[in-house]
């Protein structure tokens, strides 16, 4: 019997999806998931959760003129609903993804190409591996990884965009990807790995003395001024928390980037819609709060994302970010701690460098020539890079 032919449809806002529907493809329960189900079972990623992008889309954080326009693909099943799916936005810059392209765009630009628009298939703002061709467990994988290449291709060409980019892969995705033909790039990030630690003090009994020492320096420096640290997750997180976080936050925003790319009613709306799946880790110093940051729970990590301050203080951002980060993991038994991206400065404080994949396909022959010469040798950088930092973590070692 001929199978039906694979339809796909693009929509401009996740509203126009059922949230379940989303969710059986983007984050499938465990027990949903068969041993060949083609990709490794994952656990729950909340940036992939259909609460978390429709509130950016419906806060402005993304569409209008941020330069995000959604176009997500999706395929129905023959039941009716949501087969397979992905996160994609049409692109008017390279804002916001942490996967540099800039370079490429000024030089196909100098060349007299157009390199915007471009199809972007990521977490907006988000550095976070995870799947980004979503497929609900059931449905034929290569049969809708197939669809899906396919869609972004004529999404593509339907744009007149100059390429295809998909960020912060799995490697399953990745390797996929690249035997259709993607473009490989690697990078790195530093992750905690929670090694079965009862205790914050176990963690620092597995450092050498040295760094332990420094890490209990700091902590110590860090609260010494009459500052104190509080956990506040679910129903505690109020829209007063908020509005300090959102103070934070735009401080931060605007030293780094000039303007910070979350409005404020995105926090309300996940503190609406995910509070569960949230922690706030604030600072308190003569009654008010002057530091926090924020961080996702997923059933198995921690994700670290923004963080701010209105007051300066030695260390206050490695204990809040970093130290109180581990801490909650090892409480909580959570495997590892994603501290967002780049900062070598997190390996001396006990996160190990980590490889992220992303894939690309570029139209223009003669860019995809030179940008795959390029990633060639930033690959065998980005290894080397990794071998040289494990090299250096501050565990102790073996005699």
């Amino acid at each position: 019997m001929t199978e039906p032919e694979i339809r796909i449809r693009v929509a401009s806002s996740l509203s126009e999806v059922p949230p379940a529907e989303w969710n059986a493809c983007a984050n499938p329960g465990l027990d949903d998931i068969s041993s060949d189900c083609g990709f490794q079972a994952e656990t729950h990623n909340p940036f992939l959760s259909h609460a978390f992008l429709h509130a950016l889309e419906a806060s402005k954080s993304v569409g209008g003129r941020s330069g995000w326009s959604p176009a997500h693909l999706l395929i129905d099943g023959p039941d009716g609903k949501v087969a397979a799916a992905v996160p994609a936005y049409l692109k008017s810059h390279s804002q916001g993804e942490y996967v540099f392209d800039y370079g490429w765009a000024d030089a196909y630009q100098r060349a007299g190409g157009d390199y915007y628009p471009k199809v972007q298939v990521s977490v907006p703002f988000t550095p976070v591996t995870g799947r980004r061709l979503l497929v609900r467990p059931g449905a034929d994988l290569a049969r809708m990884r197939a669809g899906l290449l396919a869609g972004l291709e004529a999404l593509r060409d339907k744009t007149d965009s100059s390429s295809v980019h998909l960020t912060f892969l799995n490697r399953d995705d990745w390797e996929a990807l690249g035997a259709e033909g993607f473009l490989q790039r690697t990078d790195q990030q530093f992750h905690f790995r929670n090694e079965g630690y009862g205790t914050f003090e176990d963690f620092l009994t597995a450092l050498a003395s040295r760094k332990r020492k420094m890490i209990r320096r700091e902590r110590k420096e860090a609260l010494a001024p009459g500052i104190s640290v509080e956990w506040v997750t679910g129903r505690d997180i109020t829209e007063a928390h908020w509005d300090a976080f959102w103070a934070f936050y735009m401080d931060t925003g605007s030293r780094k980037w000039g303007r910070p790319y979350l409005t404020r009613k995105f926090f309300s709306l996940i503190g609406d819609s995910m509070a569960d799946r949230i922690l706030l880790v604030m600072a308190k110093r003569a009654g008010r709060y002057i530091a926090g940051a924020i961080n996702f729970i997923g059933d198995r990590a921690l994700y670290g994302r923004n963080w701010g301050a209105i007051e300066e203080h030695p260390f206050l951002h490695f204990e809040v970010c970093y130290y109180q980060a581990i801490d909650f993991a090892i409480t909580h038994k959570l495997a590892r701690v994603e501290a967002g991206a780049q900062g070598e400065h997190k390996l001396a404080r006990g996160y190990g460098p980590v490889e992220t994949y992303s894939a690309h396909r570029i139209a223009d022959q003669r860019l995809a020539r030179a940008v795959a010469d390029y990633l060639a040798q930033e690959r065998r950088q980005v290894a080397s890079a990794i071998e040289m930092y494990g090299e250096h973590t501050p565990f102790r070692h073996e005699e």
